[in-house]
């Protein structure tokens, strides 16, 4: 997450209630109720055009908490109660990702071009006289208007403008995305395409209206504790950037919620270590030029979608939670598993694997114990559950696999190269990679800026989770 936001704040509300209706036992009986309390009738419409569109803005942002897409809706009519039931049974686990709330998605440019009060109602006219497409129209006062419906977006006008009066107007979300992976539809709104998309995340913060949701699998982890089921829980090593507390106290607080166990994934990355530097050394010994990390399921994506040239490159080596499911599935061969990060991505890994039954986000488990109101307190036990050597929980800051690669294998010359953050930039640098120009033979590469740590599903701002997670690795010995 970039920065604290009032759409993370509603997001967290909802979630928070709805988790908080799910102890109570109310939730069917309950939830039709949200919206009306949340936007009263004698209120204030707050960013909306009245409290009906809140109303219902806040109805389809549930569901995706209750883990439907928004495109799965098939009658207007059916009221959440309905839902909420449906979440609350025994039930298949739906494939989707993530979901664009159409209600919320209505107030972007309809195309990127618009005519500012610059605009002199020139002779010249040559915006009209170069536009591909005959967009440009003119009020009474001469001044040039945009016609969205034949617009492209191509810039022409805004380039051939003397006064410069047309300005660029980006969509946040189609700005943010590497990939190009998010355009609108013909009644303009946002549409993820999934052939392209590399589940970074990047979209659903910088969306200003909140409309972009992660299908959420809270309800499915709390009915199967409920319901009597073994769930272990195995959070990333990014956990201990997003709560100033000791990690056995964290560990504590998340079993609390019902898990049979808490492993750390910190273990999984050792075994990660172990078979990526084994890897590193035979691919050097082969005449390779350089391998790349594996570990980021978004940038794995990012490479099977949109650079395949750097394939055979990419470490074959599996993820920290496929290692730590491994270890788990050992221990505990009946229990349901749960990864705990800050990662839209490793939904898709668990999909593509299966290596863990259920994903949460850390700013789900934080409004999960809002909900069931827990909080972490100081305790006297549980400290051997978080027992993984520091390489390991190192892996959550960029730079850190690569550290602990280093670490395990001093007698291989390694020359690690860092890209952190999934952008444009970084995507043209890895193609040129591809190709053979490489400043490094161990290249480490991670979606989010400065790795996990500042994930786009993290409870709190980058800048926090920096000092947090600094100030913990300092205190752990070695």
């Amino acid at each position: 997450m970039a920065f604290a936001n009032n759409t993370m704040i509603v997001r967290r509300v909802l979630i928070s209630r709805l988790v908080k209706l799910w102890k109570e036992n109310k939730m069917i009986e309950s939830i039709d109720r949200i919206p009306l309390e949340m936007s009263p009738k004698h209120g204030i419409a707050k960013g909306r055009c009245c409290i009906h569109k809140e109303r219902a803005v806040i109805k389809y942002k549930m569901l995706p908490i209750l883990g439907f897409g928004i495109d799965q809706e098939e009658d207007e009519l059916r009221p959440l109660s309905d839902y909420a039931r449906e979440a609350l049974a025994p039930r298949t686990q739906n494939p989707r990702i993530l979901t664009v709330v159409d209600e919320a998605c209505t107030s972007c440019v309809k195309v990127n071009y618009v005519v500012s009060n610059l605009c002199r109602g020139c002779v010249a006219r040559p915006c009209a006289m170069n536009c591909p497409k005959g967009a440009i129209a003119f009020r009474e006062n001469g001044q040039a208007s945009i016609e969205n419906s034949k617009c492209i977006s191509c810039g022409i006008c805004k380039e051939a403008c003397p006064y410069h009066s047309i300005v660029y107007i980006p969509i946040p979300c189609e700005e943010v995305c590497p990939v190009k992976a998010i355009s609108k539809d013909e009644n303009g709104i946002e549409k993820i395409d999934e052939s392209k998309c590399i589940y970074c995340g990047k979209c659903i913060n910088a969306c200003p209206f909140g409309s972009i949701f992660e299908v959420s699998e809270i309800f499915d982890v709390l009915t199967a504790i409920k319901n009597g089921t073994q769930v272990v829980a195995i959070p990333a090593p990014s956990v201990m950037s997003q709560y100033a507390n000791p990690i056995a106290d964290i560990f504590e607080a998340i079993k609390s919620i019902g898990f049979h166990a808490v492993e750390e994934v910190a273990h999984g990355a050792m075994v990660t270590t172990r078979n990526e530097g084994e890897e590193l050394r035979e691919k050097l010994e082969e005449g390779q030029q350089f391998m790349t990390t594996s570990c980021c399921p978004a940038y794995t994506e990012l490479v099977n979608k949109h650079v395949p040239e750097m394939k055979p490159f990419v470490s074959t080596t599996k993820s920290p939670m496929y290692y730590t499911a491994e270890i788990v599935r050992q221990k505990y061969p009946d229990a349901k598993i749960v990864f705990i990060g800050p990662c839209v991505a490793k939904r898709k890994e668990m999909f593509n694997n299966k290596s863990v039954d259920y994903v949460w986000t850390f700013e789900e488990l934080d409004s999960v114990f809002e909900g069931l109101e827990i909080e972490i307190t100081p305790s006297s036990d549980g400290a051997m559950c978080c027992d993984a050597p520091k390489p390991g929980k190192g892996f959550a800051r960029s730079g850190g696999v690569a550290a602990a690669v280093q670490g395990m294998y001093p007698d291989v010359s390694i020359k690690p190269v860092l890209v952190a953050n999934i952008d444009k930039k970084n995507v043209a640098l890895l193609r040129a990679f591809a190709k053979g120009k490489a400043p490094g033979n161990f290249i480490e590469v991670m979606a989010c800026e400065d790795g996990c740590i500042t994930g786009p599903s993290g409870k709190i701002d980058g800048s926090k989770s920096r000092r947090i997670f600094q100030k913990a690795m300092e205190e752990i010995k070695e």
